[in-house]
């Protein structure tokens, strides 16, 4: 399994990485700016901040990252990209809220917890998006619209 997954990351993973940077600056900072700026609960200003995260990079990576992959059934894509990225949320989310609920500082400052869960969920996010997003056109995903 080691060397299955080490076959995958050397493939696109450093630009995956640039892209999932971008997403968690887009996350922080709405977090950041909901939380601190507008008094919103560290819960509800996470979900936000994720629904616009997970846009921004499911179009950054069909762009860049995964260009070979992507498919010309963008609604097909884009739902499994969530179902992969939920699951990834999930993980995320988890860790965020263990670190909220077991530290201070990160109560206070929940960008830091944010930045542990997205650390913890980054492997199992390429390699979902690597093995089951962007996989070209399937039998399933071939009467798309085009890219």
């Amino acid at each position: 399994m080691i060397k299955k997954l080490a076959k995958l990351l050397p493939q696109g993973f450093p630009a995956f990485v640039v892209v999932g940077g971008i997403g968690f600056i887009v996350d922080a900072g709405i977090l950041a700016i909901l939380v601190h700026g507008y008094g919103w609960g560290d819960y509800t200003a996470r979900g936000i901040s994720f629904a616009v995260a997970v846009t921004v990079t499911w179009y950054l990576n069909r762009r860049f990252v995964f260009t070979a992959g992507k498919t010309t059934n963008r609604k097909t894509e884009y739902t499994r990209y969530l179902a992969v990225q939920g699951t990834g949320m999930a993980i995320n989310f988890l860790v965020y809220s263990l670190c909220i609920a077991t530290n201070e500082l990160m109560d206070t400052w929940p960008v830091l917890a944010l930045a542990v869960g997205s650390s913890v969920a980054l492997i199992f996010n390429y390699v979902g998006a690597r093995l089951f997003v962007f996989i070209g056109n399937t039998a399933d995903s071939e009467t798309g619209t085009g890219n």
